[in-house]
């Protein structure tokens, strides 16, 4: 089943000799439960994708479906809560709250909803973040794997739809980058997430299972990885 569609998706900046096309008619599609890696350059559009997509931005034109919805035909209000609960952001600066404990941490965007968590749903997360005996510390007491460990419980807790993550890996080392890449599979597969990963690391995104290249605003699918 189709979770995400982008179609003919265009975003262009400035206008005259100042204006820059960051994406350019891109279109492409997501079926529930797959991880997908997009990679580029720096300035290639790949951010300004991740925004759009995000609902963090809008498009100069073009459409983009999440769940047969059409997320810009809402209006702001109704786009925020969408967003809020069917979208998880995971970012490279793990933007955690930082009087916060871990566990405050992740269920932060379900009070934002004014709703209380799963408590059985949030020690299965925990437990398969191995972060139960650091759920009591605070972002500080933490090391950077283990901070964006909580950014990705926290991605999960309010079970989403679509996972969006913006090079994740970006602030940690390679054992670090490798169990994170490892948790969003995971989710993918355990929790039936769509994932879509922002990166410039061409090793990161192997470990996917479809890469799409964004250059100069232009997407190409190279399709299914061998397993």
């Amino acid at each position: 089943m189709e979770l995400l569609k982008v179609d003919q998706l265009c975003k262009t900046y400035g206008r005259g000799d100042t204006q820059v096309d960051a994406l350019k008619n891109v279109s492409f599609s997501v079926p529930k439960g797959e991880f997908v890696a997009v990679i580029g350059e720096s300035g290639s559009g790949k951010s300004t994708l991740f925004n759009v997509i995000g609902a963090l931005d809008s498009p100069t034109s073009g459409k983009v479906t999440i769940d047969n919805k059409d997320i810009f035909s809402m209006q702001e209000g109704k786009l925020t809560v969408f967003r809020r609960r069917n979208i998880g952001f995971i970012f490279q600066a793990f933007n955690l709250i930082p009087e916060l404990n871990v566990e405050q941490n992740m269920i932060y965007p379900l009070l934002l909803d004014h709703e209380k968590p799963d408590e059985q749903y949030l020690e299965e997360i925990l437990s398969v973040l191995g972060l139960k005996d650091r759920k009591k510390h605070l972002p500080r007491q933490l090391s950077g794997g283990q901070q964006q460990r909580v950014a990705i419980g926290r991605a999960l807790i309010t079970r989403p739809m679509l996972i969006l993550a913006d090079e994740p890996t970006g602030n940690l080392d390679t054992k670090n980058s490798n169990e994170v890449i490892s948790l969003l599979k995971t989710a993918s597969i355990r929790y039936k997430q769509t994932v879509l990963m922002i990166t410039h690391n061409k090793n990161i995104a192997s470990a996917s299972d479809r890469v799409l290249q964004v250059a100069d605003g232009l997407l190409t699918d190279f399709g299914a990885q061998e397993s």
